[in-house]
């Protein structure tokens, strides 16, 4: 019998949960006994499947998000992680670790450029915490469409993972392989589909993975034909906050699903980027663009108004203002970086390298600029439109389009984030814009409570300066 093999992907992410303006995270009281979600998450989730070696066997992504937050609140469990991730990469040759866009932005619904700096960004932030290039990316809900495949093969990403009804047929599609998705001039990706059945089980059954051994008899192994003439991979993805915060203890059944319910069994552990460089794929397959995982409509549930999440009506006017809020910025920017003969772009992706504490802030803009003696005022014009670029980005966070309802605090953050995004710019100009944003805000209200987005928007700016009051 040819090697039967099976493989878990967690995708463990949490979005910034701070207030921009105070660069601290509120008291949630959703999260109590816990000051705020990621210390709670942590003590259920990061945590305990960091010290059951978990991060060790199976496929996952981590949030760069997560990570930085991780850096400083938890950095015996961040340390940890990488320290699982790395030795399976010198074991093996490659890792089972994923990169994954940095903030976590629908890339579809992102302009080329920003669909660039996402994901390099997301790749810098990998390689400088594990310490080696990653073969595979995991893209923000699984969303694609062929150009952010483009981009992530120019970038040297050489797979994602993808639910199996984003092959734009599903007539003959075989999970237990990977596909090449071809691109134009010539370059291709691999794409690993995922299984359904198992996967969904996993996130939505708790019943059956209360016992990992039952779950690898009744559900996993079934899978694989007696005496198949050929090899096999099955991949089970789940959101990794799963085991342990959604489902408490499910750390333990993935633990024991990845060590003891493989003894005396015909099946082996593996990951993605083993079996890609192990068992190539044989076959091509187009995909669906504009698709995700966790929306059957597409893409609409961060774009517009979608069954998914009710009450979407709000969504598509403050993307339209981010979208103002973006031009604005880059606008700004471009004009400041013309003296230098630098285009945005560039200097934009360069960030990573201040993002990852490979490099200050200033050290950059000297590197980048070649002029070493900057006045007070033009470096910090200078400094202020890196900080806008870095907000600018984060306001397109998908956690804050994900719910049915504006009057959350993920997509009061994103507002938050838009906001500082145009301090930064009116004090890296001298030129005022939060007025004609605040207008167009004016329109857009919660169904739940009539909160206006221009209210939260306007506050931002008086919790830090009193005297616009």
């Amino acid at each position: 019998m040819r090697k039967q093999a099976f493989s878990v992907h967690g995708h463990f992410y949490q979005p910034p949960r701070e207030n921009p303006f105070t660069g601290k995270i509120p008291q949630e009281p959703g999260a109590t006994p816990f000051h705020n979600w990621k210390e709670k998450i942590l003590a259920q989730c990061y945590r305990p499947n960091a010290e059951d070696g978990n991060f060790g066997r199976i496929s996952f992504d981590l949030g760069p998000t997560l990570a930085t937050w991780m850096d400083e609140n938890a950095p015996d469990v961040m340390k940890e992680i990488v320290r699982q991730e790395r030795s399976f990469y010198e074991a093996n040759g490659v890792g089972n670790g994923m990169a994954l866009s940095y903030n976590h932005t629908i890339l579809p619904l992102a302009t080329l450029d920003d669909k660039i700096t996402q994901i390099k960004w997301g790749i810098a932030d990998f390689e400088a915490r594990f310490g080696h290039q990653p073969l595979g990316l995991w893209a923000p809900e699984t969303a694609i469409d062929l150009e952010t495949l483009m981009v992530m093969e120019q970038c040297g990403i050489r797979y994602t993972i993808l639910a199996p009804w984003q092959a734009n047929t599903r007539v003959g599609l075989d999970t237990s392989r990977p596909y090449w998705v071809d691109l134009p001039h010539e370059k291709r990706i691999a794409v690993f589909f995922y299984e359904e059945q198992t996967s969904m089980r996993v996130s939505f059954d708790p019943e059956s993975t209360v016992n990992a051994d039952r779950f690898m008899d009744q559900y996993l192994l079934p899978l694989y034909p007696d005496n198949s003439r050929r090899e096999r991979m099955y991949l089970i993805a789940s959101d990794g906050e799963l085991y342990g915060h959604h489902q408490p203890l499910r750390n333990k059944f993935l633990q024991w699903l990845t060590t003891g319910a493989l003894v005396n069994r015909d099946i082996e552990l593996t990951v993605p980027s083993i079996w890609l460089r192990d068992y190539p794929p044989e076959k091509s397959i187009r995909i669906r663009n504009n698709t995700s995982w966790s929306c059957h409509h597409g893409i609409s549930r961060w774009a517009s108004e979608c069954a998914c999440a009710e009450h979407g009506e709000w969504k598509a006017p403050i993307r339209r203002a981010f979208d103002r809020i973006a031009n604005i910025v880059d606008t700004e920017m471009q004009k400041a970086l013309d003296p230098y003969h630098l285009k945005l772009l560039e200097f934009r992706n360069e960030y990573s390298a201040v993002l990852t504490h490979r490099e200050t802030a200033e050290a950059q803009l000297i590197r980048l600029t070649g002029k070493t003696a900057w006045e007070e005022a033009e470096k910090n014009k200078m400094l202020n439109f890196m900080n806008a670029q870095y907000e600018r980005q984060r306001m397109y966070t998908s956690c804050g389009w994900f719910f049915g309802d504006f009057n959350r605090l993920e997509s009061q953050n994103n507002i938050l984030y838009a906001a500082k995004a145009i301090d930064y710019t009116e004090k890296a100009t001298g030129l005022e814009f939060r007025r004609s944003i605040s207008r167009y805000l004016s329109k857009i209200e919660s169904h739940d409570t009539g909160l206006k987005a221009s209210t939260i928007f306007n506050n931002a700016f008086k919790s830090c300066n009193p005297a616009d009051s």
